[in-house]
């Protein structure tokens, strides 16, 4: 049983109004059932999501966590007169002392991530997705020095999800290539990696939490045994070592600390916006 339910609420797509939640639930130790209503964008839409947050609070015998970044006014007064939750309303907490601060009013208005499409920002982050996706775990070797990072380490080290984080959140082309044991034995980068040395960045993991990982995938595997593992992340880190090539362990991190950490060695500039 949750310790609480948590509803997102929005006349648009409620994305806004989750990332802004989970962020804010993130520093409590609670257990959380999350509902997200979004695009109320009537009163009628408005009234039906209130009876729902309201049957929880009396089902559950506990007030709902209610965020939500509903800019119209109407649609908003349905939630603020009738709602039995707790209501956190980003836009009234943050946007009107900011419009007094600024001395200006705000757009207030929905789903501002439509303009988005039309944005250069937004079409080089499709292109980079689409990068990192044909240069997915070393399926292709075309057009490498495009790349703006290349993450290397063994396999089920975090690197395809580090690539495509960085590829829809800050436009990067990031390929991503697995070292394997014909590398080991070389004991030399892959060939095709060479020429592109400085662009080049490993992610490497504890042995223990990478056989966990494999054993998902490949149970009772060699691949995925724990003596295979440390065999591997050793021989990966011995290369990295030896090749002077940036590293850090993703074992303990998310896939943000990883990135932000890519970001600041390669491109510091992309963390201003």
């Amino acid at each position: 049983m949750p310790n609480r339910t948590v509803f997102f609420i929005s006349d648009g797509t409620g994305i806004t109004a989750e990332t802004f939640g989970n962020a804010l639930l993130a520093q409590f130790e609670i257990e959380v059932r999350r509902v997200r209503l979004p695009f109320l964008d009537s009163v009628d839409k408005a009234h039906q999501a209130v009876r729902q947050i309201n049957h929880t609070a009396e089902i559950e015998g506990k007030r709902p966590l209610v965020f939500t970044t509903v800019v119209n006014m109407e649609v908003l007064a349905v939630f603020q007169n009738h709602c039995n939750g707790m209501m956190l309303d980003m836009f009234g907490t943050f946007v009107e002392p900011m419009e007094q601060e600024l001395g200006i009013k705000s757009n207030h208005r929905v789903g501002r991530f439509s303009d988005a499409s039309k944005s250069k920002a937004y079409n080089d982050r499709i292109e980079a997705i689409n990068f990192s996706l044909a240069h997915d775990d070393g399926q292709s070797h075309k057009d490498l020095q495009g790349s703006d990072v290349i993450l290397v380490g063994v396999s089920r080290s975090g690197k395809t999800p580090t690539s495509l984080y960085l590829a829809m959140q800050y436009g990067l082309k990031a390929s991503n290539y697995p070292l394997i044991p014909e590398d080991f034995e070389r004991r030399k980068l892959p060939p095709a990696l060479v020429p592109h040395r400085k662009k080049i960045f490993g992610l490497t993991i504890a042995p223990e939490r990478l056989s966990e990982i494999r054993n998902e995938r490949r149970p009772n595997s060699r691949y995925a045994s724990l003596e295979n593992c440390r065999m591997e992340v050793s021989e990966a880190e011995g290369m990295m070592r030896r090749e002077g090539i940036r590293w850090l362990s993703t074992t303990t991190k998310s896939i943000e600390e990883i990135a932000t950490t890519i970001l600041q060695e390669i491109r510091p500039e992309r963390l201003e916006y």
